[in-house]
C-alpha cells in the first residue's frame, strides 16, 4: 500500500463503512446484519455530533482509490472532564493491508479527534483472547483496566 489518507466520513460514505463492518464481523465470524442494513444504520447515526466516522482510503488492486480501514468513534458527556469521553466503537483494517501502519494513521487521527474535542480520556472494548489487537492498543498508549482473568471482554483507556 503506497499512499493511504485518512478523513473524517459523512453520511455520504454509509454504505463504504457498512461494507466494512460487515466485512470485519463476517471475517470473525461474528453474527452481523447485512452491509446494506449496516449502511442504513449509518445514514442515521452519521448525521449526529457525537458520532464520527474516520476513513481510510488507498489505491485499490487495479488502480484508483477505495476503502481500506474505518473507525467508528461515540462521545459522552462526562463529569471527570470538561470535554468528552470517547469510546472508539469498532477500527478495522482490510486483512490483507495489515501491519503497514494504516491502523496507526487511523489512531493518530482519532488522537488529533480527541485533542479537538479536549477530551479526556478514550476507551476501547477489546477481547481477552484478541493479543494482537491488545498489543496494538498498547503501543499507542492504552491501559487494561479490566482485573483478572475471568473477563471475556477487556477495557482499555488511554488518557488525553
Amino acid at each position: 500500500m503506497d499512499e493511504v489518507t485518512v478523513r473524517i466520513g459523512t453520511v455520504a460514505d454509509a454504505d463504504v463503512a457498512g461494507r466494512l463492518l460487515h466485512d470485519f464481523n463476517t471475517e470473525f465470524e461474528s453474527p452481523t446484519p447485512s452491509a446494506a442494513e449496516f449502511a442504513d444504520r449509518f445514514r442515521t447515526i452519521l448525521t449526529r455530533d457525537d458520532v464520527v466516522l474516520i476513513i481510510a482510503m488507498g489505491e485499490g488492486e487495479g488502480g484508483g482509490s477505495e476503502p481500506v480501514g474505518f473507525a467508528l468513534v461515540t462521545m459522552r458527556p462526562t463529569p471527570y472532564h470538561d470535554g468528552p469521553l470517547l469510546q472508539l466503537e469498532e477500527l478495522y483494517v482490510r486483512p490483507r493491508l495489515r501491519d503497514g501502519g494504516i491502523g496507526t494513521l487511523i489512531m493518530t487521527r482519532l488522537l488529533e479527534l480527541a485533542a479537538e474535542h479536549s477530551a479526556g480520556e478514550i476507551h476501547i472494548n477489546v477481547d481477552e483472547v484478541d493479543t494482537d489487537t491488545r498489543r496494538f492498543y498498547e503501543r499507542h498508549g492504552f491501559t487494561n483496566i479490566a482485573p483478572g482473568e475471568d473477563y471475556r471482554m477487556l477495557c482499555y483507556i488511554r488518557e488525553v
